[in-house]
This record gives C-alpha cells, structure tokens and sequence, in this order.
C-alpha cells in the first residue's frame, strides 16, 4: 500500500518556461537512468525480496521516495512547457503548437501530453521495463543500485550545467543530494550483505569451486597500452580473497577458430559448402 500527499517532496517551480529544457529533463524521467527506472527497479527488487526486515525496508523505502522524484520532475516538465516556447518565437509562428516545436518542444509534448510530460527520454523514445534489474540476489541488485543512482547523478550534473535558472538548478542541487545520499546507502548495504555473512563478496558466490578458477584473477592483456600492470587489479590478491590477480601480457587463444557450422540449405546462406546443396535440396522437396 502507498500513501500520497498532495506537497511535492521538494519544491519543482521553474523562473521561466522553457521548452527545449523541458525536453532535455525528460531524460531524467524516462531516460535509461531516469527516476522511472530506479522506481521501478527498486519496487520489483522489494517485491522480490525473500528476506523480511531490514533490507526489504530499506529497499521500499527508497523505491517509495524514487515515486515522489518522478512526480517532482514531471511537475518541473509542465511548469517549463507553461506558456511555451517564448513570446519570442510565439510571435514568429501563429500556431502555438507548431511555435512549441519550433522552441524546442517535443512534438509529443504538444500532441500526446497535452502540455505535459510523457512517459519518454529526451529524445521522446518511450520508457522500457528492461531498464530494470531486479534478480532476487540482494547483493548483485544492491551493486546494480549504486551503478544507476551514479548514472542518474551523472546525467543530473550536466544537465544542471545546461541551464541558469535558479528554480530548476535548485531542484536539481536537491536531486544531486539525494543520489548521493541513495549511493551511499547500497554501498553501505552492500557491507552490510557481507558482515551478515548473506553473500559472498562476488555475486553470486555459488560455483567457485566448479569454475575455472586458473582464469579467475588474469587479466588478458589485448591492448597497446603499457600501463595496465600498474593497477591494483593486475597483481596480489583479489578482493573476494580467495584468488589472485596476474597480468598476462601475451596470452594464447585457448579456442579453436571462430567458424560456424555448416549451414542448412534451405536457408540460402552463401558458402563454399552449400554449392550445389540447394538445388539438390528443392528436386527432394519437388
């Protein structure tokens, strides 16, 4: 059950419309890395959860507040497609939806929406629930946590680079605050998974013992580069503490060539082994 409040979480009033930024937020909303997807992807990893208590919480809790970002951001969209685009280019086009375009709106904005955002990123491309990752194993979905709130920060500090209007950048220098504090809540999960003694520091753990484990800590070496030797993970003991790392700088190929098997001819694919196979193939069929 969700309980709502009609008070934003934090305040989302623009000094002025403006069209083209409206659109670029979009990004932030139905983007890859947007709210919806953290939104999303926190609700199916609490859903998912098989432990109750605390990790399940936590998990909620932040997918609850993922829903009152996406609600803050879609508001910000509306009050900046207010009135859009400027009096400027309103002036230039007599039809005001075709001067929204012209300022910058997406066309979606103007037909779909009504004036309002849209499920979509910046390029009006729709939101997709295969963003998401929500696998069941807390500490590959906890890492995956930090890799989209990092994303999502990412994108939120060139897009408040992108604009000088104090009502906008103020949201944004809350959402700012928020991924970091988001970040640092996995990352601190994450050691929490570890001292529980609940997974493994590599996740899943399962199979170390079946896998091959003479290529679990060797870097192939494949570049011209020089100075890859000289990281942490190119000698020494790995972080899981049960392998460690080698830097081959010339390694072997292990497999036999790439080539695929011998195609069927009634798929007409082009190959030395298929001349002549099709013609005999169809006198069979006919």
């Amino acid at each position: 059950m969700f309980l709502h409040t009609s008070r934003l979480q934090f305040e989302a009033k623009p000094a002025q419309p403006d069209a083209l930024f409206a659109r670029k937020l979009q990004e932030l909303i139905g983007g890859a890395w947007g709210e919806m997807t953290v939104t999303m992807q926190y609700l199916f990893q609490g859903w998912n959860c098989r432990m109750e208590g605390k990790y399940k919480d936590l998990i909620m809790d932040v997918a609850t507040e993922e829903i009152g970002h996406v609600e803050m951001l879609a508001t910000m969209v509306a009050r900046l497609l207010e009135g859009a685009p400027s009096e400027v280019t309103a002036k230039a086009v007599e039809d005001p939806v075709v001067a929204a375009v012209v300022g910058g709106m997406d066309v979606q904005q103007a037909i779909v929406s009504g004036g309002g955002p849209t499920l979509s990123d910046s390029n009006g491309v729709p939101w997709n629930g295969r963003f998401i990752v929500a696998s069941g194993n807390l500490m590959a979905d906890f890492r995956a946590n930090v890799a989209a709130e990092a994303q999502g920060r990412l994108q939120t500090a060139r897009l408040y680079n992108m604009t000088d209007d104090p009502g906008v950048r103020d949201m944004l220098k809350f959402n700012l605050a928020r991924d970091t504090a988001h970040q640092n809540m996995w990352l601190a999960a994450i050691e929490e998974l570890q001292e529980d003694g609940l997974e493994g520091p590599i996740a899943p753990s399962a199979l170390f013992d079946e896998e091959h484990q003479e290529h679990a800590g060797t870097i192939w070496h494949n570049s011209d580069g020089t100075a890859g030797p000289e990281g942490r993970w190119a000698s020494g003991p790995t972080p899981d503490g049960t392998h460690e790392f080698s830097y081959l700088m010339d390694p072997e190929p292990l497999g036999d060539k790439a080539s695929a098997p011998k195609p069927d001819p009634l798929l007409y694919a082009t190959s030395p082994a298929n001349l002549g196979l099709i013609e005999k193939a169809i006198r069979k069929l006919t």
